[in-house]
């Protein structure tokens, strides 16, 4: 008796489905929507992944500038070789920080320019598989397919030296 409830539940509600107005073309237009969620997602968290070793890199290059700039106070006759030792050592440091930072600015540049050129092609995809769509509701906008934080200044458009100035208050010449 539980098996034929069960049975006629699963034709009712495969029945209603059958006899539903959905199209095979609703549910890829709904299936791409989702993609596109999905992706919008994942760029949000590798921008935010950025961002924090970005953070992490500027906290270790203002670190060691405060312990440089304690060193460089000191006059030149009474530094220890020590001392001198370990100022060189702090430049070196901060030296292969901003490199990291460097290569960081260029990964996420990289970045921009991939996801630019996948958008398009998404576009021009959606544009060829629903073409009734987008002469109902207009082009897809380019901005629409573009993350947040690329249509916002970032601080990643700048160059490595031009961060560590601005975020980490780099003043000195040491560079």
């Amino acid at each position: 008796k539980c098996v034929g409830r069960t049975e006629k539940e699963f034709n009712r509600k495969n029945r209603t489905f059958v006899y539903s107005t959905i199209t095979i073309d609703d549910i890829e237009g709904e299936l791409f929507k989702i993609d596109r969620i999905r992706d919008v997602l994942v760029r949000r968290e590798s921008e935010l992944r950025y961002m924090m070793d970005d953070i992490q890199l500027c906290k270790e290059i203002t670190r060691l500038k405060k312990e440089l700039q304690k060193l460089v106070s000191i006059p030149d006759n009474d530094k220890s070789n020590e001392d001198r030792q370990k100022e060189e050592d702090l430049l070196q440091q901060i030296h292969k920080l901003v490199e990291t930072r460097d290569f960081l600015v260029d990964d996420v540049e990289f970045e921009r320019l991939r996801e630019r050129e996948e958008d398009k092609e998404m576009a021009d995809f959606l544009q060829s598989k629903f073409p009734r769509n987008s002469k109902k509701k207009g082009q897809i906008p380019a901005r629409r397919l573009t993350s947040r934080a690329q249509q916002t200044s970032s601080p990643f458009t700048k160059t490595g030296l031009s961060l560590l100035k601005e975020c980490c208050g780099f003043t000195c010449s040491i560079m």
